[in-house]
């Protein structure tokens, strides 16, 4: 079985790779969406890929009907420790292999990845079923925008403005002019010090 895994966290991808070796699975990781999509269009074909929601390039579910359309017949599953299940049940929707929160113990994600790889659709059906979490409002991102919202969770991942641009699907000189917002809505002179802010607000 040859699984593609696509995300931007360096550590979850040799973590997967890992448990799926363990397991005589094939592995080929990519850091981005394009990263994986030249790998799709340049290997043998997959026989499941695997997609980080919030990796740069996916744009929400944009991402997950690229790989669809360009997957060469491999089925596509979305994996992420943030998206609400209303995103879970939007993918399966669309088409999706399943969906995986990153909160599954390595031996039920393994099992998860067989059972798509086999033509079968997966969601776990405790994240599935969940009550709603009670949403409790952050004084600071009362304050601020979705898009806003947004760069201020980039800028605590570090990402350049070039990156922010290229993860938002936007241009460079539009982050600049969110960011100019944005310190001056939280009181912050700079990059690092927004998201001190962030984190001492316990926003992310």
């Amino acid at each position: 079985m040859r699984v593609l895994i696509a995300d931007d966290h360096e550590l979850l991808r040799d973590t997967l790779d890992l448990w799926f070796r363990q397991e005589k699975i094939d592995v080929t990781p990519a850091q981005d969406l394009d990263a994986a999509m030249q790998l799709v269009e340049a290997s043998e074909p997959f026989d499941l890929i695997l997609l980080d929601y919030g990796m740069p390039g996916m744009n929400g579910l944009e991402g997950l009907a690229r790989a669809l359309e360009a997957g060469r017949g491999a089925r596509v599953a979305v994996m992420s420790g943030i998206a609400p299940r209303e995103v879970a049940e939007q993918a399966l929707e669309m088409g999706a292999a399943g969906f995986l929160p990153k909160t599954l113990p390595a031996k039920s994600l393994v099992n998860a990845v067989r059972f798509m790889a086999m033509g079968e659709q997966y969601a776990p059906i405790d994240f599935m079923t969940a009550a709603p979490e009670v949403e409790v409002l952050n004084p600071l991102a009362e304050k601020l925008t979705p898009r806003e919202l947004q760069m201020l969770e980039k800028l605590c991942e570090g990402l350049s403005n070039k990156e922010i641009a290229r993860a938002l699907g936007i241009q460079e000189p539009t982050v600049k002019l969110h960011l100019k917002t944005l310190y001056r809505k939280i009181g912050a002179l700079n990059r690092t010090q927004a998201a001190l802010i962030a984190r001492d607000s316990g926003l992310f």
